[in-house]
């Protein structure tokens, strides 16, 4: 039964995981965001009333 002859898999196996593991991480870590965070304001914002009728 070739199927479980493990030469030819077990060198796929090994090679997609080193493509997951080397090559991949680098591509995501790589990654800029557009656009930086800004710093948010220390203050709380105001809030109004509830104007409209219940009914």
């Amino acid at each position: 039964m070739p199927q479980l002859n493990p030469d030819p898999w077990f060198n796929i196996l090994v090679f997609s995981w080193a493509i997951f593991l080397i090559f991949l991480p680098t591509k995501v870590m790589s990654h800029t965001f557009p656009n930086a965070p800004s710093q948010q304001k220390l203050e709380k914002a105001g809030t109004a009333p509830w104007t409209w009728p219940w009914h």
